[in-house]
Parts: C-alpha cells; structure tokens; sequence
C-alpha cells in the first residue's frame, strides 16, 4: 500500500501557498489600483491561472510590475501542483507494478501449491478449504474490486490480478511446480480455456474445472479435466443428504457450514523408505499409534482418479507408494505422517 500521507503534506503546503498569493496579490491590486476587492480578487485569479482574459481596468506602471509579481506566483504555484499530481501518479503505477512483480515472484517459488482461477464465490470457499489443510495457493483473479476484497481478507495472500485464460499468466501462477489447479471461473468457455491451457503447459497437473449441465461437463473432460464440478448437483445431493441421512450428514460436516476439510478425509502416502512398507496394517499398529482407522488403500500404480479397496482387513499388506485414507482430525493426521515417515 501506498503512503500518501507525504503527498497529502505536499498538497495541503501548496493549497496554502496559493491562498496567501491570492490574499496578498488581491490587497497589491486594492492598493495600487484602487480598484473594487472583487475587481481585485477576479484579476489575481486569472493572472494566477494564467488564463490570458483581458485586464480589468487599465493598469498603471505599479500595476503591471504586480502582475508580472502575481503571474510568476501563480505559475511556480501551478508547477509545484503538477509536480505533485505526476509524482502520485508515476508512484502508484510503479507500486501496482512492483506489487505484481513481487507476487509473481514469490508464485514461482512456491512449489506443489493449488492455483485457483477466479475469486469468486466459489473460489473463496476453495480458499479457506486450502487453509484450513494447510496447503499453499495462488489466486488469479481478473476483476480489480474482487482482488482487493481478497487481500483485505488475505494480506499476505499470492493473489495475481490478471486474465488466468492467458498462458503467461499460468505461468506467473508458478504452474510448472503447482500439483493442483481449479478452474471456477464464471464462464463455462473461460474454464475450459483454463483446462486447455493447464493440460498443455503441465501434463501431470490435477486438474478440477467448474461446469453446468452434462454438456459442459463432458467438454471439460475431453479437455482433460481430473474432476469437473457442477455446484448445482453437489448442492442437491448436500441438501438430500441432510434430509434422507441427517445422522451421517452431521457426521461427515455436510450439513456444519464453515472450513472443515482438514478435519475430514485425508490421504498420506507410503514412501519407499517407510518402516511401514511391507507390513500389514494389523502388524502396523496404526490405530494404537494414532488414533485412526484406514478406511481404504488406494494402490500404487492404480488411476490415481479411480476407486480405493474400501475397508481393508488387517491380512492387507501395504505396499510402498500406496495412499492410506484415514478419517480424523489434524492432529492425528499429523500423527500419523510422522509415523508413516
């Protein structure tokens, strides 16, 4: 953010420069010409202003010397206020530059972070899911009065205000490092470009696209879409859910409004190096260690959009780079990534 507060100085010392010129170059013209305080203030005014209309009365020689006085004030006065203006402007122009630069910057730096494109409803709950996980994000949001809201919400947040169907926008976004990316803008048209160009600049990127009616979704998906969204039927099945399976909607946080992934399903991968790698889950003791019960195992190898083995028995063997889906909150999440190693 810009402080004005120099400049604001500057213009208040020169608003008072002027009216003591005006105060002063009005009394010179009462005196020396004799004339009206009305007659006088009209010709400092236009002498100050150097607008050039004709004098009022004629002057005499005492006269002119105050006017040529009265006419350098006013155009040093004039040159000092716009010295002022294009410095306010040159500074706030550079500052939106140096503040873009600064963000992209940072963007590109980040690694395995979520790009969100467009702001908007939907784009600020995906948000403050990805805070509630702890995940890192970029917003790329077009509308200038959407992205001040934002960061006004998120001052420390990578919001890049720009059009996210262009490709160098991506990738001031830092696409080439991002592991996700959301298409929710307005326009089913504007999502699919996003997807097009999301596909071809990263081809391992999971990307999640909005879409209304089974037209839309199925060109999101020929566009190469990982998952298309249509909040329309995801809200009809929350709303049906909370009516036909209450007991299960509470459980699951479908029917608590507010940030609550984090404390939901989550996924922690087996790494080659892990002591777990081999055993079998009664052997890995893993609700003793931490509390949680594996409700799938998603396999190494396997579609990483594809269906997980639901409820293992404990015979199951995990193998390195399988997924374990665990239900808890954070903590014992976190419990379980340092167990898992």
């Amino acid at each position: 953010m810009i402080d004005l507060r120099p400049d604001i100085s500057r213009g208040l010392a020169i608003l008072v420069y002027f009216a003591v010129l005006t105060a002063v170059s009005t009394i010179g013209y009462v005196v020396i010409e004799d004339w009206s305080w009305e007659d006088s203030l009209y010709m400092t005014v236009t002498t100050e202003t150097a607008v050039g209309f004709d004098e009022v009365h004629p002057l005499s020689t005492g006269g002119r010397y105050w006017t040529m006085f009265v006419l350098g004030g006013g155009l040093t006065g004039l040159g000092m206020w716009f010295a002022l203006v294009t410095s306010l402007v040159v500074r706030m122009d550079i500052g939106k530059t140096y503040r873009r630069r600064r963000t992209v910057k940072q963007a590109k730096r980040t690694k395995d972070h979520v790009i969100v494109c467009g702001g908007g409803a939907m784009g600020q709950q995906v948000l403050y899911e990805l805070d509630e996980a702890k995940k890192s994000w970029v917003l790329v949001e077009h509308d200038k009065a959407t992205a001040d809201s934002l960061l006004r919400i998120w001052p420390d947040g990578l919001i890049v205000r720009d059009d996210a169907t262009q490709d160098r926008v991506l990738r001031d976004a830092g696409i080439e490092d991002a592991m996700g990316l959301v298409a929710c803008l307005s326009a089913d048209a504007d999502n699919l470009f996003v997807c097009l160009s999301a596909r071809d600049l990263h081809p391992g990127l999971t990307v999640v696209v909005r879409a209304e009616g089974e037209s839309a979704m199925a060109k999101m998906r020929r566009a190469g879409a990982d998952h298309v969204v249509n909040p329309n039927v995801t809200g009809a099945i929350w709303v049906a859910s909370v009516l036909a399976r209450p007991s299960v909607a509470s459980f699951l946080g479908v029917a608590t409004p507010g940030p609550h992934l984090s404390r939901h399903l989550e996924q922690v991968a087996v790494g080659a190096n892990s002591h777990l790698a081999g055993s079998t889950l009664a052997e890995a003791q893993i609700p003793g260690k931490t509390g949680l019960v594996v409700v799938a195992i998603h396999r190494a190898g396997d579609d990483p959009h594809g269906t997980a083995a639901l409820n293992p028995v404990a015979s199951t063997r995990i193998e390195a780079g399988d997924d374990l889906i665990v239900f808890g909150d954070e903590g014992q999440i976190r419990a379980l990534q340092d167990y898992v190693g």
